[in-house]
């Protein structure tokens, strides 16, 4: 079906038709269209999904190979930028139509601008402005199948993590995988996302309930059910915009942080109270979890391996590159297995063990990096693999736990286990914000 012609309520910035001087060097440009270059950097690197200050960082480098001096107010969905050369002023916004996650767009954007920055440029304005759209256009790098497969993958790995035993990851890996591809085709199709979320979510519970229902009916095999019916809608749970808000917040950018955190508080409400509908349709009410018969060693090799494959495929899910994947996913299954083996062996609480947890993974990246370029192998931007890393931290079993009680008004069970979710997802930005803070003087000083 062809997407129907609709009028643009954000209007798109036609960058190349208002070039004043299409021909002249960037760096010898009007200050109009330098301003609209770093405009175009700061765009192309928002809609990758990154946070405030690496979306400022990277105009400001621009600005300062441009020889013009830049201040930026960012928000989810746009910027606000005055540039400033000698004693002109010039003052552009321009905004995005929707928000989303793309890692790899973020790496190349990156690369793109630390290639000019440090080998200078004598690209024309036009040129300038066809590689950042270059950039911007390049296609995902998994289709929505794959993309399917993925969420199906992570999600089962997230179940084992939940306490989940085999049937449950099967039922909610399939309830997953089609809910996630349902979701992709939905967005890429331009459909509104609070819908294709409620939509795909309704969608991977009833998958996971039709797949209990075949191993109970025609096998004779019983589930726990809870486990597996919540990792089948935590492919929704939009874990990047949830702690690069924090970290936002972490560095004063209070705008563009706290309208990330009202973004993903609203998928959140809105992905949980279409599997409550679901689940109050069916009859199911969330329980307590049925521990594995796993000894101590079992459990710390599969919790390993589990988070491994549950961050590689999350990674993927943000379109990141396969060894992008992998390097996340070595991080993540350090830092999360962390952060449960002190749950359980040490008895800390959740919250501390969640700051732990990101704390590791924050410096684990820092190691990486340090050693990445002691070797010369080109490295991935530290948000793309931190987020990643502790997205499958990111407490789904407590917010479901929160919207349950809250639809059928337990107003005290809803606030005990909304509480523990908030400080929990609090905890994890603040974790990789402080292995930043001791690893980064740009963050340990108030530049």
């Amino acid at each position: 079906m062809a997407r129907p012609s609709v009028p643009h309520n954000r209007m798109p910035q036609e960058w190349e038709e208002s070039v004043i001087s299409p021909d002249a060097l960037a760096t010898e440009a009007p200050l109009a269209d330098k301003t609209a270059l770093v405009c175009h950097v700061g765009l192309v690197l928002l809609s990758g999904g990154t946070g405030g200050w690496q979306v400022r960082n990277a105009m400001n480098q621009i600005a300062r190979l441009l020889g013009i001096r830049c201040h930026v107010d960012v928000s989810l969905l746009g910027l606000e930028c005055s540039c400033v050369e000698d004693a002109e002023h010039c003052t552009q916004v321009v905004t995005l139509h929707t928000s989303g996650v793309n890692t790899h767009r973020i790496w190349m954007l990156e690369q793109f601008v630390n290639q000019v920055t440090t080998e200078g440029t004598d690209l024309t304005v036009i040129e300038f402005h066809r590689e950042l759209s270059r950039i911007e256009a390049t296609k995902p790098l998994y289709t929505c199948a794959m993309q399917g497969l993925a969420a199906g993958l992570a999600c089962a790995a997230f179940v084992f993590l939940l306490g989940g035993d085999v049937e449950e990851m099967l039922c909610a890996g399939i309830g997953a995988g089609v809910g996630n591809y349902i979701r992709n085709k939905m967005l890429r199709r331009g459909l509104n996302q609070m819908f294709s979320s409620a939509l795909s979510v309704a969608a991977a519970c009833l998958c996971y309930f039709a797949a209990v229902s075949v191993l109970e009916v025609l096998l004779g095999v019983p589930t726990q059910n809870e486990a597996g019916y919540i990792g089948a809608m935590l492919f929704v749970i939009p874990g990047f915009p949830l702690v690069t808000s924090g970290l936002d917040i972490a560095k004063l950018d209070m705008r563009s942080g706290f309208e990330r955190f009202g973004y993903a508080f609203t998928v959140i409400v809105v992905a949980t109270l279409a599997g409550w509908m679901v689940a109050s349709v069916v009859g199911l009410a969330p329980g307590a979890l049925v521990p594995l018969d796993l000894t101590p060693t079992q459990y710390l090799c599969l919790r390993l391996l589990m988070t491994f494959i549950g961050v590689y495929f999350f990674s993927v899910m943000f379109n990141s590159p396969a060894r992008m994947c992998a390097v996340a996913g070595c991080v993540g299954a350090v830092g999360n297995t962390l952060r449960l083996e002190l749950i359980d062996l040490a008895g800390m609480a959740p919250e501390l063990a969640a700051f732990l947890g990101a704390l590791a993974s924050g410096l684990l990246v820092f190691v990486a990096i340090r050693y990445a370029r002691a070797l010369h192998i080109p490295c991935f931007p530290r948000t793309c693999i931190t987020v990643p890393s502790i997205v499958i931290m990111v407490p789904g079993l407590y917010m479901y736990h929160a919207v349950y009680a809250l639809a059928v008004f337990d107003m005290t069970t809803a606030l005990d286990w909304g509480l523990r979710a908030l400080i929990i997802t609090v905890f994890l930005p603040i974790g990789l914000a402080f292995a930043r803070i001791l690893t980064d003087p740009r963050w340990r000083y108030c530049t």
